[in-house]
């Protein structure tokens, strides 16, 4: 079929639907009309950045400068509040479908790892909340796509261009919201490795090697090490200019030795409080939303796809089977981010953990369904099922699941339990 085949660049039905998303997360985005789950602490917080009052200090103040940003053009409304995790949401959407076809230049994987990730329910619920991981995460795969366009440009000059590009995404990302880390080292990782593999022990100053033809291994950490860490620091640039508590311009260790403590420091029982195990196997989510609110019983409920996140998983020990003996080093890419990603927090000594922070793991994990789905597509024997099963299927979830992950009204208020498949979903 001309839609798949599979050497060319799929980008024309990746903006479909991205545009798709983009349009679906817009509409009604003004509803609720007042704060939900924690909003309540980040449009507050943004509002006192305008007046440059500190607050929210525990987390990086480039997401709460975007909101705060909105708010000033628009005004103090709903729409304003979340316009900025929106938009970042549609763009993180265009720059994961970049990111999966520049790794692996397959047209069709490619865009199904675009639907299955606009679909999964979690890009989709977080890019309509005025909260800061949608623009860390959508920054984060922005980071990641100039990257690989750097890896594949064929010349030198549109290389360092994509590498400034991905320096000043990694660098905002991580100022939006720390979530992200494990991701944001990525890039300069890949550098290193690619090029000891070519070049050995001799990979600092020998001249003419890759991955990135003319760019040495200092000018690497210059694009993908100093300038993400210029970039970042800067975001804080009006906090320095507080009237009170206001942070030292050469402060670096102090103020985040005080981050870390106000993170830590959150250690009251939560009851969505969850573990890593949890979130992969897709077992409690969040309630964001389920009240009487703007003239009708409605519920946001934060959980991922039932069909595509478990999938996914399977999918990933596949992946792992794939980079070993398939020298499969699209899927190797895409497993040691989610590995990485996961593992933050599997390690991470933070008392109080959610479900939205596999944002990004669950992201990463669409990729590599996809990547397996396109393995099975053309086999001819009856697993050629699997894969359209899996995509179907996770499609239609998400058309079922619409009305609960978008605050649409509900006909009574008990009405949710047609979606409570398991019980500590509820």
């Amino acid at each position: 079929m001309p839609l798949f085949r599979q050497d060319r660049d799929p980008l024309g039905w990746c903006l479909l639907v991205v545009a798709a998303f983009q349009a679906l997360v817009l509409w009604r985005l003004g509803t609720p009309t007042r704060y939900y789950f924690d909003e309540i602490h980040y449009v507050p917080a943004a509002l006192k950045l305008l007046e440059l009052i500190p607050a929210n200090r525990e987390h990086p103040l480039f997401g709460k400068e975007v909101i705060a940003a909105l708010i000033h053009l628009l005004g103090d409304r709903p729409l304003a509040w979340r316009l900025g995790p929106a938009l970042f949401g549609g763009l993180g959407l265009l720059a994961f479908s970049r990111l999966v076809w520049l790794v692996s230049l397959r047209r069709r994987a490619t865009i199904l790892a675009t639907i299955l990730l606009a679909t999964n329910f979690m890009w989709f619920v977080q890019s309509r909340i005025a909260m800061l991981d949608m623009i860390s995460a959508g920054l984060c795969m922005v980071g990641l796509w100039q990257f690989a366009a750097a890896w594949r440009a064929r010349r030198t000059g549109i290389a360092r261009l994509h590498l400034f590009g991905s320096g000043l995404a990694l660098g905002l990302s991580l100022g939006a919201k720390w979530s992200g880390a494990p991701a944001l080292a990525v890039p300069g990782l890949a550098f290193l490795v690619m090029r000891v593999a070519e070049t050995g022990p001799a990979f600092i100053g020998k001249r003419g090697a890759g991955p990135i033809k003319g760019v040495s291994f200092v000018e690497a950490v210059l694009w993908l090490g100093l300038l993400p860490l210029a970039v970042y620091w800067a975001t804080y640039i009006p906090a320095m200019f507080y009237p009170h508590h206001a942070i030292a311009p050469l402060g670096v260790v102090e103020q985040h030795e005080l981050m870390v403590r106000l993170q830590d420091s959150v250690k009251k029982p939560h009851p969505y409080k969850t573990y890593w195990y949890q979130w992969v196997l897709n077992l409690r989510g969040i309630w964001y939303l389920f009240e009487n609110v703007d003239g009708a019983h409605r519920g946001i409920v934060m959980i991922g796809n039932p069909l595509a996140m478990l999938a996914g998983l399977a999918a990933f020990f596949w992946g792992l089977w794939a980079a070993a003996f398939r020298r499969r080093r699209d899927v190797l890419f895409f497993a040691v981010l989610y590995a990485l990603c996961v593992a933050m927090w599997i390690f991470n000594g933070k008392p109080v953990q959610f479900y939205y922070h596999y944002l990004l793991p669950g992201a990463f994990l669409m990729a590599i369904l996809a990547l397996a789905l396109d393995a099975l597509w053309d086999r001819r024997d009856r697993w050629r099922l699997v894969p359209r099963g899996v995509f179907g299927l996770s499609l239609a979830l998400f058309l079922l699941f619409y009305p609960i992950i978008s605050g649409w009204p509900l006909p009574f208020k008990d009405a949710y339990n047609f979606w409570m498949w398991l019980p500590t979903w509820r």
